[in-house]
């Protein structure tokens, strides 16, 4: 019985130390509570920041491929990721700073024409200016490939406006600034560094000008339509043969812009060389109906001319005067 009433105290203390536990941790939980709402703001971290603006939250502005591109904006490229580059998706479209080749005038110098659709570099009704020079000659062939010249005004046009021999054949009026004038056909190229305007003439050429001591002379130059009686001419390359073909013009009274054969589907444009001949280098066309066209837009056809290497073969054809 002695034992027993001295083991009866212990549950009363274990249930005295389970209530003390209890109102530590409510003290404990009150005090955290007063420090929380005692805060600057009187609000929890979490409510404050749930209350700000989130910059992930705010409407994007840049355009996805499944959607249609705003008024002033450019869509990104289809099979590209817009947010790969949103500054340049939401950017207003604005011209390039880069103009076009394509788009921007050559020179000042050079305004289009519109009498000649089919003109390269050199235009007419365009004056160029530059300067003069003056090469011996001799016979007056050159890189057009056109042969002896029957006279020695001829001149050879700089690398630059020479344009991959489009320049071969025309006929130009240059002008020195003292007055004096002569007309002069290109039948060669002056290669780099001679500067675009730039016009070597032939020795003969130039002393209608200067004096050849001058050396360099500055002139004024223009495209002319003369008048003539010849009729054009037509050349078939060295090697020649219906396998493949080198064709050239010769005696035509405006720059030549383009020689096309005929083929079972129509004309067929040939690619032009420096040294002045189409080619075609499967040998369509070959001894076939041929089809010429100027820098205006006169286009002749010609039939009746075979294959003859380096044969000139006349023809009963030319182009009209344009003035």
């Amino acid at each position: 019985m002695a034992s027993a009433s001295h083991r009866r105290p212990r549950p009363a203390r274990k249930r005295r130390t389970a209530l003390l536990a209890t109102a530590v941790v409510a003290a404990v939980g009150l005090v955290v509570c007063l420090v929380v709402a005692l805060r600057p703001g009187g609000q929890p971290d979490t409510v404050r920041t749930a209350a700000a603006p989130d910059a992930s939250s705010r409407p994007s502005a840049r355009t996805t491929a499944g959607e249609p591109a705003p008024a002033g904006k450019t869509k990104p490229a289809e099979g590209k990721s817009s947010a790969a580059s949103p500054s340049r998706t939401a950017a207003p479209a604005t011209p390039s700073a880069r103009p076009s080749p394509v788009a921007t005038p050559r020179s000042p110098a050079r305004p289009a024409s519109g009498t000649a659709p089919l003109a390269g570099r050199i235009e007419p009704g365009v004056t160029y200016r530059g300067v003069a020079t003056h090469y011996d000659a001799a016979d007056g062939d050159g890189a057009c490939s056109y042969g002896p010249s029957p006279d020695l005004m001829v001149a050879a046009m700089n690398h630059t406006d020479y344009e991959t021999s489009a320049a071969c054949g025309a006929y130009l009026l240059v002008r020195a600034a003292n007055g004096a004038s002569v007309t002069v056909r290109v039948t060669n190229e002056c290669p780099l560094p001679c500067a675009p305007g730039q016009l070597d003439l032939s020795k003969e050429a130039f002393a209608k000008l200067a004096g050849l001591s001058a050396g360099r002379i500055p002139v004024s130059w223009s495209l002319l339509s003369p008048g003539t009686s010849d009729t054009i001419s037509i050349r078939y390359k060295t090697g020649s043969s219906r396998h493949w073909c080198g064709v050239q013009a010769l005696g035509h009274r405006n720059p030549l812009a383009r020689l096309e054969i005929r083929t079972g589907g129509g004309w067929q444009r040939l690619t032009r060389t420096e040294y002045n001949y189409f080619l075609s280098p499967d040998g369509t066309g070959c001894g076939g109906p041929l089809r010429l066209t100027d820098i205006h837009g006169q286009r002749l056809t010609v039939d009746g001319v075979t294959v003859r290497p380096d044969v000139v073969q006349p023809t009963r054809v030319q182009f009209a005067r344009v003035t």
